[in-house]
């Protein structure tokens, strides 16, 4: 029955991959449909042994075909492609192009590198719900942790132990709240065998080459932005991606704290020494809200707006302080549980001006200038 074959393989065009994200169809894994008394008798091909999603595959795959009328049975059958089928598919993932640094200055994807001058000013946590926020506004969203030494975007985004599928010299990134997300932390134990929290210890080259890595061998496809959470102060890691990504765009998160404003402003000068353009300050901890309609302002007040007054000297046009966000127990609780608080109370505080810069950033989108549109005049 070659029609209701057809069809088969027709509705199978909706069975997505979930790491990939992508028609299983377009990607090569749909091999011989047959179709016999209204039985029919599917072959799919996985792209490595061990596939972690082919539970969901397989399941998908019994649920479309069984969706075509006239079927009265799947048979599923998973076999894995070969060598070279593989290699097709990242050709075909990479357009044909040859391995090569991702983002690019003529890429559309706007890149933010999320900076600051100091560690445990709640950076990689508004990072987590920032990403977050921007998928849910419809954008399609990649997170690169880059910083190697005090990972936690994993922890805080719930992926913490996932490992990320390797598809020849292709990484797949773990997909978290609609988010593409990678992190050093993915590929090293949480723990050593004597219980010990595992630490990374590399020196400049190393650190280098990890991030160029993920910027080249981490398969994110088409972004409409890619958020950088970058480890706190001026150095290897902030230095090499201002050298791959010197067209960043570079957000500053500092607190009220007189004196985190000023080592805040050291990160923003080097990320301008590299040509990055700073884009705006967020303060967080800007104080925790009482019962009675209070603020009780337990690191002090005004050191985003000074960061931001500061950054604003000689700058091509003024750099703006997009949100102050308050102390929130539910922040706090979401990033220990990996949820996002953006997503479990959209109506905190905190939540609230964290969504507000993310309607801040999607709706400033970055420029054409400087970038080829891949057309001729002839």
């Amino acid at each position: 029955m070659p029609e209701l074959a057809e069809s088969v393989r027709a509705a199978l065009g909706r069975v997505i991959d979930p790491e990939i994200r992508r028609p299983i169809t377009e990607l090569g894994m749909v091999g011989e449909v047959s179709v016999d008394a209204g039985h029919a008798v599917v072959g799919i091909r996985l792209t490595i042994v061990g596939c972690p999603a082919a539970d969901v595959i397989e399941r998908d795959v019994r649920a479309a075909a069984s969706s075509v009328s006239g079927i009265s049975s799947v048979d599923v059958g998973l076999t894995v492609m070969t060598r070279e089928e593989r290699q097709a598919l990242t050709d075909r993932l990479r357009g044909g192009r040859v391995r090569r640094l991702q983002f690019g200055p003529d890429s559309l994807t706007r890149v933010l590198a999320i900076t600051s001058g100091k560690g445990g000013v709640g950076k990689s946590t508004l990072t987590a719900n920032l990403a977050v926020a921007l998928a849910q506004r419809g954008l399609s969203v990649g997170l690169v942790d880059a910083d190697v030494f005090g990972f936690s975007i994993p922890g805080l985004l719930g992926v913490e132990g996932v490992t990320p599928t390797r598809i020849d010299g292709m990484i797949l990134p773990p997909v978290a709240h609609g988010v593409k997300v990678i992190s050093i932390g993915m590929f090293v134990p949480r723990r050593d065998e004597k219980g010990a929290a595992t630490a990374v210890s590399w020196r400049g080259p190393m650190l280098h080459r990890t991030i160029e890595q993920f910027l080249t061998d981490v398969w994110f496809g088409d972004l409409d932005v890619l958020l950088l959470d970058l480890p706190p102060g001026t150095g290897d890691v902030a230095i090499s991606l201002g050298q791959l990504l010197p067209h960043a765009e570079v957000v500053v998160v500092t607190t009220p704290q007189a004196a985190a404003a000023d080592v805040a402003e050291r990160s923003a000068t080097v990320a301008r020494q590299t040509g990055q353009r700073v884009v705006g300050v967020i303060e967080n901890m800007a104080g925790l809200p009482q019962p009675d309609g209070t603020v009780l302002e337990i690191f002090g007040s005004g050191g985003g707006a000074l960061v931001a007054q500061r950054l604003s000297v000689g700058a091509d046009a003024p750099v703006p302080l997009l949100a102050s966000v308050p102390l929130s127990i539910a922040l706090r609780q979401g990033g220990d549980a990996g949820a996002p608080v953006v997503l479990t109370d959209p109506a905190d505080p905190a939540s609230v001006a964290i969504s507000s810069v993310a309607a801040l950033l999607a709706g400033s989108g970055r420029g054409l200038a400087g970038r080829s549109l891949g057309v001729s005049v002839r």
